[in-house]
Parts: C-alpha cells; structure tokens; sequence
C-alpha cells in the first residue's frame, strides 16, 4: 500500500482548496461571513503571496452604536452588519467582492448578509432565488410571532427578554430596521448627548497647579519686551563708547 499525504487542513475539514486556489488566480477580493450564537462578523480581505489583508470589517455590536434594539445575530441583524460593511468597503475604494465560506454551509443569515453587502454598494454574484424573502429580512416574521404569544404573557416575556429589556417591543421590529437601515444609508451615526455648556465649564474650579503655570507663562510674556530691548541698550552704550574715544582722540592730537 501506498500512503498519501493529505494537508491538516484538509483532514480537519477546515479549507476547500479548489476554492481557495480559484480565489488566488482570479485576484479576487472576498467576503466572509461567521455567524456564532449571539454575534455575527463579516470581512473583506484581499489575497496576497505572503497571506490575506483585511481591508474592512464589521461586527453586529457596531450595530448598538447605531441604535440597533434587536438581537445581534438574526437575519435583520445579519442585512444590517452586511450593509454597514458594504458602506465601509466603497469607502475603502473595494467595489467588486465574491463570497467565499470555505467549508462552512451557505444558510439564509449568510445570504441575509449578503444582501446587506450588495445594498451597501458593493457588487457581488448573487442569485435572487439563494436570498430570504423581504418580509424575513425586515423582522416581519418575528412580529407575527409576537402577535401569536400575545396572549400567554410569560411565554411572550421569556422569549423576547433581550429586546424587551433593551426598550424595543418584537411588533416594533420591522419598524426598526427601517430606521436602521436609512440611518446606515445615510451615513449617519446615532444621536448622543449634547456636550456641556461653555458656562458649565468655565464653572469648573481650576487646580492650583494650573493656576501657578498660567501665572508663570504670563510673567516670562511680559519679560521678553524686556529682553528685546536689552540688546539695543548695549549697541547705545558702545556708540556712546567710540564717540567719547574719537573726541578724547581729537583733542590729543590738536595739543
């Protein structure tokens, strides 16, 4: 018998090579797309001889900064981090991506993202009939199903404490996301809380180790007029010098 040598990983199932060599000679920027049990993160990396360089990545907690009350790795959230990294690609000057998933399965939350990447201005081969329908990616669904447990308050409690805790009611979903969703095609960031006036500050008490700085600073400003007219004092002085020397010089001479 003869023995074959196979790559780790290829016996750990962890790279397709065919895809990973087609990617290499095609010089491809791609995406990749992992989806844990509470987060889901997306990159753009470009391959290169000595490994791959990400250009631009997103987490669904950035999604928090936006204002996003939803949870963090459903199919709204998936759109939403695919959007935001599709915004963040363009502005990296990336405008052609495939997909690449290696090993792992391509599921609706993968596609989900996908959309969101496409809809952020980043062109992708896709197919239409592989992405969830609108009303899954909007959070339709889990509306409906909130509809349904409306009636056993406990049930409705336990499973959507996350979000209820977060202030977002689950019929409010679709809503939501619209407002996310524009909020990102905007460009804008979620409104915080306006800086203190220039009142409150000047209020402030100012520390006593500040105050001898300042004190000193002024003193060395109203030195220096000083020393600027110190040079000129000393050429005065030695003109005065020279002249008493030539008349001294003239009356010498004329005894």
């Amino acid at each position: 018998m003869t023995y074959v040598h196979t790559l780790k990983r290829i016996r750990e199932d962890k790279t397709n090579y065919r895809k990973r060599a087609a990617i290499l000679i095609g010089r491809h920027s791609f995406v990749t797309v992992k989806v844990s049990d509470q987060n889901v993160l997306t990159q753009v990396l470009k391959p290169t001889p000595t490994g791959d360089i990400v250009i631009a990545s997103s987490h669904s907690r950035e999604l928090v900064k936006q204002g996003w009350k939803g949870t963090l790795n459903n199919l709204p959230a998936c759109y939403l981090t695919g959007m935001l990294l599709g915004k963040k690609a363009l502005s990296k000057g990336v405008k052609n991506a495939i997909l690449y998933i290696g090993k792992d399965h391509f599921t609706s939350r993968v596609a989900a993202c996908m959309k969101g990447i496409v809809d952020g201005g980043v062109s992708m081969p896709i197919s239409e009939e592989s992405l969830p329908k609108q009303e899954r990616i909007t959070g339709q669904h889990i509306a409906e199903y909130a509809g349904t447990l409306k009636g056993n308050q406990e049930e409705y409690n336990s499973r959507f404490s996350a979000i209820l805790k977060n202030g977002l009611s689950p019929e409010d979903y679709p809503s939501h996301f619209e407002e996310i969703k524009n909020r990102l095609a905007a460009g804008r960031a979620a409104e915080k809380p306006a800086p203190k006036k220039a009142e409150e500050k000047d209020e402030a008490p100012i520390p006593a180790h500040k105050e001898k700085k300042k004190e000193a600073s002024a003193k060395e400003k109203v030195k220096l007029p000083k020393e600027k007219k110190e040079p000129k004092k000393k050429e005065a002085k030695e003109e005065r010098r020279k002249e008493k020397k030539k008349t001294k010089g003239g009356k010498s001479k004329k005894k």
